[in-house]
């Protein structure tokens, strides 16, 4: 339920349309049809205008209330109107639906770049963007692998941000990611492990937890059966685990990750850290692939987008869930209002 607010209260999110060729444009319309979101924030679009009407089209509704602006102009919102600020992209009108393409990942870029100025300049509390599509996003001319890496830069943070999934109170971070599992084992250092979990623990006292109950997960199968299949544990995790507990992190582990999610689901523990991308995204998926979040942990500012992608399968039908993009907007509403009240952000301030 998203709380309807006096219109002065409320805080005013940046959503970005998704890249063309996916559902993001038929989300973003959905979203904007869901009740109590045009009433629970102040609410600015940012992105090519055909991107827009293309989602209208494919969900067959019109968004009454909304203004175009100049992607450069000054950001006044009146009660009762969405703003547009329009970015035009060349070629964006001809993108086929459901193929990788320049256009479409430039719009992302593009978008993505906009909506973190409004937030670092303190115009915005948050962003929530439909999904993007990294292919798209590199022959658009992002040098990162994702929009993480592009969000760090832009804000020049000296820490490591992360991607955390969200599914039914189920969090997971983990310590490495978007990089090839024969890397792996060398990225698993004591810091690397406990940065992983002061993060986690960070990022649910931004959505609201008091005192995160956090599991570290174990690299190798059965936690390594004290060195007999891998040290990891011995040499890594678990001294990792102890020097964040010596900080006042409520953490435990490491445990074995095909059990611990067992814990998670009935309530056990708020979160997971586990080791690489495919530990923790396979399981919670697995438990809430229909309703998940991501959020974009590490940076000044919350950001959040639903957890699956442009599923380029169903582009076009009017067939995607809203239901993810929903959460994702309570989600980052949630995070915004338990932000401290700050002008601005900049690089050495205190992180989401």
């Amino acid at each position: 339920m998203i709380p309807s607010l006096p219109f002065d209260d409320r805080k005013t999110l940046v959503l970005i349309q998704g890249d063309p060729a996916g559902i993001g444009p038929e989300l973003l319309i959905k979203l904007l049809l869901q009740e109590g979101v045009r009433e629970g924030a102040k609410l600015i679009v940012v992105g090519d205008p055909a991107i827009f009407a293309r989602g209208e089209t494919q969900v067959g509704e019109t968004i009454e209330g909304v203004r175009h602006a100049p992607l450069d102009a000054a950001v006044e919102i009146a009660e009762g109107e969405i703003l547009h600020l329009d970015m035009p992209v060349d070629g964006i009108a001809e993108v086929p639906v459901a193929q990788v393409s320049g256009p479409g990942g430039a719009s992302s870029i593009s978008g993505l770049h906009r909506a973190l100025e409004l937030t670092r300049d303190g115009i915005a509390d948050g962003i929530v963007f439909m999904p993007f599509n990294k292919e798209s996003m590199h022959l658009g001319g992002n040098e990162f692998t994702d929009e993480l890496g592009y969000a760090r830069d832009f804000f020049q943070l000296k820490g490591r941000p992360s991607e955390f999934n969200v599914a039914d109170g189920m969090w997971n971070g983990r310590v490495t990611s978007h990089v090839a599992m024969k890397d792996v084992p060398d990225l698993l250092t004591i810091p690397r492990v406990e940065e992983s979990i002061h993060l986690a623990d960070r990022t649910l006292k931004a959505a609201g937890y008091d005192r995160p109950r956090i599991v570290v997960a174990a690299y190798n199968p059965h936690a390594g059966d004290g060195g007999l299949m891998g040290d990891e544990e011995i040499r890594v995790i678990g001294p990792a685990v102890e020097k964040a507990k010596l900080k006042q992190v409520n953490c435990v582990g490491p445990y074995p990750a095909d059990t611990l999610w067992l814990k998670v689901r009935d309530g056990e523990y708020d979160a997971v850290v586990t080791m690489y991308h495919d530990q923790g995204q396979i399981a919670i998926k697995l438990l809430g692939f229909d309703r998940g979040v991501s959020v974009l942990a590490g940076l000044p500012v919350p950001v959040t987008t639903p957890a699956h992608g442009t599923a380029f399968d169903i582009a076009g039908e009017n067939a995607a869930n809203v239901v993810p993009a929903l959460n994702a907007f309570t989600m980052c509403l949630n995070m915004a209002s338990h932000r401290k009240a700050s002008a601005g952000v900049s690089s050495d301030r205190e992180t989401v």
